[in-house]
């Protein structure tokens, strides 16, 4: 059957009909290994004849303003030619080289340029581009010269005009073409201002259509992995976009463990740049006092930022690098300090409290935003002396004992708390005494340290702050 369809397929110059069933017949022959490793050379060469001369016969037909009568049958062949490369190309490295050294990718991304100008019905122009795609997907799976190949020929223009389709299937076969051919150095090549819109082409695809898991893997296994690339597409996105590049990366860093010192450099390049967006824009959170910018982006921006920096601070291999970053934890407090007065100015998010009314507070994006300032101070201070001592200098032990009361708006607060003065007084008298002495004075809530499992006691004239055990119940 096999031989057969290859001599129909060769035998039948001009009669497009018989041809586009002798290539559908191969095209599910190769779906069989056996046919895939038997594939003589003569077979692409003739599928290659026909995807130029149908190429050829489309652009004619669009240069001479004629109508192409056989057009839906000339989608229909190319499809099939596609189907037919895709299939064979399947584990058989063999027919992979066999079709680069033939010229089959170079032509197959003119034809994806060309079918994307012409009009037609839309079906089969659609699977004719999925088909052509698949093709390069396949030929360049596991074979870094086809990867190359496509690269050359295809970067940036196609997946330029792929990624923006309005037909997701297209846009998802061009996300695996692109993750395909990606490796480190090409990813440089994203930084040339020319060649960044692809990369951000890709953080829309995902924002838009979240179930695109090859936009995905782009960002995560590429993207995230050149600092200078996050930087500039940064500087690109609008808010709404940055915070969907925040979230990819707060899920990147609670997944992944660091074992290299490259991926430590790529670690410590975010965490300065990260740092340092957050420093300069963390008054934009003050917006959210106001019901009627209750969703403004640059305020949600300035959230996912801290939301990130926990979660970088959260590891102890992480961690020590944060804790020497300049400025981070004094903006911390700061930040602290500035929602909480704002929140006893006038009533708003950053107000303890007690009663929750209506569920569209239990969805404001400003909820818990103090428990996280709390937290990272907290974890900026863990067995860190210097930083101890800071926030006593700030005077940023008051201002957490002062956000100690039962608050709906930051349901988490008082454990972050716990922990924040925990590591406040781990092995730093001064900090104890003062939080002793703020006790004594009625500065500080007994009750707030009660329900931090934590009291004053007196030894030798000295107020000695210390854990209570808790009685079994």
């Amino acid at each position: 059957m096999a031989m057969a369809a290859e001599r129909s397929l060769s035998a039948v110059a001009a009669a497009p009909g018989a041809r586009l069933e002798s290539v559908r017949a191969l095209a599910g022959l190769f779906r069989e290994a056996q046919h895939r490793e038997m594939a003589k050379e003569t077979v692409f060469q003739d599928l290659l004849e026909i995807l130029r001369n149908t190429s050829s016969e489309i652009e004619q037909a669009y240069k001479d303003s004629c109508e192409l009568v056989d057009l839906d049958t000339c989608l229909l062949l190319i499809a099939e030619c596609f189907r037919c490369l895709r299939n064979a190309c399947v584990e058989c490295a063999k027919n992979q080289h066999v079709m680069r050294n033939l010229g089959l990718i170079s032509t197959s991304v003119h034809l994806i340029k060309l079918l994307h100008g012409i009009q037609s019905k839309e079906e089969l122009l659609l699977t004719a581009l999925r088909c052509s795609l698949q093709f390069l997907g396949n030929i360049a799976a596991g074979n870094g010269d086809s990867q190359n190949s496509i690269w050359k020929c295809a970067f940036p223009d196609l997946f330029l005009t792929c990624l923006t389709y309005s037909d997701k299937k297209i846009v998802a076969y061009c996300c695996m073409v692109l993750f395909t051919c990606l490796n480190s150095e090409k990813v440089r090549e994203l930084l040339d201002p020319g060649n960044l819109t692809v990369a951000l082409h890709v953080l829309k695809v995902y924002k838009e259509q979240l179930e695109s898991e090859w936009s995905l893997l782009i960002v995560t296994d590429y993207l995230l992995k050149c600092p200078e690339l996050v930087e500039a597409l940064y500087a690109k996105l609008s808010n709404q976009e940055r915070v969907t590049l925040l979230e990819l990366m707060m899920v990147n860093v609670r997944e992944k463990n660091l074992h290299t010192s490259e991926e430590m450099n790529v670690f410590m390049r975010h965490a300065d740049f990260l740092a340092g967006c957050f420093q300069e824009k963390y008054e934009a959170v003050l917006k959210l006092t106001s019901a009627e910018d209750a969703d403004d982006e640059e305020a949600l921006v300035a959230i996912r930022l801290l939301d990130v920096l926990c979660e970088m601070t959260s590891s102890n291999g992480q961690l020590e690098y944060l804790q020497t970053l300049p400025g981070l934890l004094e903006t911390a407090i700061d930040t602290l300090r500035l929602t909480h007065l704002a929140g006893k100015q006038t009533v708003n998010v950053f107000t303890a409290t007690h009663a929750m009314t209506g569920q569209e507070e239990v969805l404001h994006p400003a909820v818990d935003f103090k428990s996280h300032l709390i937290r990272l101070i907290g974890n900026l201070c863990y067995k860190n002396k210097e930083n101890q001592d800071k926030v006593y200098e700030l005077d940023g032990i008051s201002l957490i004992l002062d956000n100690c009361s039962i608050d709906d708006n930051n349901p988490f607060v008082n454990p972050w708390a716990v922990y924040a003065i925990r590591n406040l007084t781990e092995q730093n008298e001064r900090n104890q005494e003062l939080i002793a002495q703020m006790e004594q004075k009625g500065l500080a809530d007994n009750s707030a340290l009660e329900s931090m499992g934590l009291e004053i006691e007196k030894r030798d004239d000295k107020l000695i702050l210390r854990s209570v055990r808790k009685k079994p119940s």
